[in-house]
């Protein structure tokens, strides 16, 4: 059942018409979430992480928020929450999934590490701790896949299996039966080696928040894009160079890693491979742990072999053997050349022409990876300048949805509304107008720190007897298909939901009699010549036109039934005074029930009678 319009307001802290920082503050009927709470590549300031004061100049977090939910592990999603919980006071509810709850820690630590070596060097940063980390994720409730969890009585969050990175998980936040939200943080709608696609059910929510950050690309052959880099990498060994793929711990890392492992294998290549140290190992022990949100390859070939189990590829234990001669390939973190490891390989590397980085996904402005994907050849790194003569590849193996991926979620959960996050504002353009064409919804792409409000539809969820539902009846008046609503019996309180009952069994429940109601309306006509019969005969023409032969039946040799509810009388009436004409007297006797056949079968015979009374 659908009321009155309500809305649902949104302000972006982070994400709006840009790509990192990811953290969105959603109002739905009476209840205030945050979707993320992730840090920005791009900036070294305070600019890296969202900003709170839009939540501490109106009071206490803890009274603004009823929650917080982080949809993955990557640190434009997590990177500011230790900050948020421990340094700006939300002690509320934190979600995530299981294998995100575990991942986090690490990568903020990391995180945290490589932060305070710049804060060494002279930089005036104030920054979590790893025991503020640790007190962060003890407020964390970790939740499982299609798991309904009761944040309070109306309150409900149900996340979905997103793809992306393992863990990635999209949200669906439902307030009552009235409004809901579903948030994809980072998703993918294509299976890859090591993940399944993306999966909702047509939840139908009032508003979709997608990210947008590939919203203009559809991707070519996935395999023509793995044989390039291959290749690519085989051939710059062979001449001698060093190759450097800047990854992320966990996700196109392990992607690539099983590319390379298995082309290395066929080819029988022995230019050595090596991984940072330690994260080899960790992503091994986890994907061993949360093998259920895996693929169904890896699944079924696990307990016959590991494809984590690497045959070519090594920890870089030692980092001296980067400065070592000849051909190798690294992976090395983080995946945006913006700091750690891959930074300092970089900077190593890159005034060899005959080496090659490969740049695997999306990088945010303002980092060095951005910079070069873009053609820089001049880099300044603080007081160092630094010339790229090394060769720069940049080939999308991005977990994330493409322009058709994110058509298809579009399509598959039927939202009212939709609001593009995570993208560029020229793409978000493109789409925007793309979905409003073929699927006529409205689309907005609010900037940080806009406040938008999206009008819905409120709904009413009601329990109803499947009878009722599915009667075909249609002969019936609206009155009779539709029930009456009831307030919530003691079986439906816990959900809260009236009953939409038929007439006869709320009746029943309320102990009272059925009263009847009946109207009858009469016209006296006159029809010169004609016997009684005769007129008995063109009124019953007149109903059987009106709902068909059958339906209009002759009774007693003066009376019409219509339906079994309308009854139509014709009887003669007596001359009055010296009149010589024959008068007769048209009754149409129906219920309250049916007024609306009683009436429309009044008005036809009355225009009949007019007619043959004007010739």
């Amino acid at each position: 059942l659908r009321t009155d319009m309500t809305s649902i307001s949104v302000v972006p802290l982070g994400a709006g018409q840009d790509v990192g920082r990811s953290c969105i503050l959603v109002s739905i009927a009476g209840r205030r979430i945050m979707f993320d709470c992730g840090m920005h590549a791009g900036f070294q300031d305070d600019r890296r992480f969202p900003d709170f004061t839009y939540i501490t100049k109106q009071g206490s977090p803890n009274d603004y928020l009823d929650a917080v939910i982080v949809s993955h592990f990557h640190l434009d999603h997590c990177g500011a929450l230790p900050y948020f919980t421990e340094m700006v006071g939300f002690d509320g509810p934190v979600y995530m999934t299981y294998p995100t709850k575990a991942i986090c820690p690490i990568l903020l630590e990391d995180y945290r590490k490589v932060t305070m070596e710049r804060k060494a060097s002279g930089e005036q940063i104030n920054f979590f701790t790893s025991e503020m980390i640790n007190k962060c994720m003890a407020k964390v409730r970790p939740v499982s896949l299609h798991e309904e969890v009761h944040v309070d009585a109306d309150l409900v969050i149900k996340p979905y299996y997103a793809g992306h990175v393992l863990g990635a998980a999209m949200f669906l936040v439902r307030v009552g039966d009235a409004q809901s939200v579903l948030y994809t943080g980072d998703y993918n709608m294509t299976p890859d080696r090591h993940l399944g696609p993306a999966w909702v059910d047509r939840c139908r929510p009032s508003l979709l928040i997608t990210e947008s950050t590939y919203a203009t690309t559809v991707r070519d052959s996935k395999r023509s894009r793995e044989r390039d880099f291959c290749e690519k990498v085989q051939r710059c060994v062979e001449q001698g160079g060093k190759v450097l793929i800047p990854v992320f711990a966990l996700g196109r890392a392990q992607e690539l890693c099983i590319l390379l492992e298995t082309y290395w294998e066929r080819m029988n290549l022995k230019v050595p491979i090596y991984f940072s140290t330690g994260l080899a190992e960790r992503a091994n022990h986890y994907y061993k742990l949360f093998i259920a949100w895996t693929n169904e390859k890896i699944k079924q070939t696990f307990v016959d072999r590991n494809m984590f189990d690497y045959k070519h590829i090594r920890p870089l234990h030692d980092k001296s053997v980067i400065d070592n001669p000849g051909p190798m390939v690294v992976f090395a973190t983080p995946g945006m050349l913006h700091a750690g490891q891959s930074l300092q390989i970089f900077k190593k590397w890159a005034p060899d022409e005959r080496n090659m980085v490969v740049i695997p996904g999306y990088c945010v402005a303002g980092t060095v990876g951005y910079k070069i994907i873009n053609g820089a050849k001049k880099i300044e790194l603080g007081k160092q300048s630094l010339d790229v003569r090394m060769a720069v590849e940049y080939l999308s193996f991005s977990a994330h949805a493409d322009a058709r991926g994110i058509m298809q979620l579009v399509r598959m959960c039927q939202p009212r509304a939709v609001m593009l996050v995570h993208g560029e504002s020229a793409k978000m353009d493109f789409l925007r107008q793309r979905i409003q064409q073929e699927l006529q919804l409205p689309v907005l792409k609010p900037a940080n720190g806009e406040s938008v409000a999206i009008e819905t539809e409120q709904v009413m969820v009601v329990e109803a007897p499947v009878g009722l539902l599915h009667r075909r009846d249609w002969s019936e008046p609206a009155r009779l298909r539709a029930g009456l609503l009831l307030p919530p019996s003691e079986s439906t309180l816990p959900a809260k939901r009236p009953r939409l009952l038929a007439r006869d069994a709320a009746l029943k429940e309320a102990g009272l009699a059925e009263h009847s109601l009946r109207f009858t309306t009469s016209l006296s006509l006159w029809s010169p010549h004609s016997q009684l019969s005769d007129l008995v005969t063109k009124v019953h023409a007149v109903c059987a036109r009106a709902v068909g032969d059958r339906l209009a039946q002759l009774q007693d040799g003066n009376t019409i039934s219509v339906l079994d509810r309308v009854t139509v009388l014709v009887k003669p009436l007596p001359p009055v005074g010296r009149q010589q004409r024959d008068n007769f007297q048209l009754l149409v006797s129906y219920s309250f029930e049916n007024e609306d056949l009683g009436s429309r079968l009044f008005s036809l015979l009355k225009q009949e009678a007019k007619i043959e009374q004007s010739l």
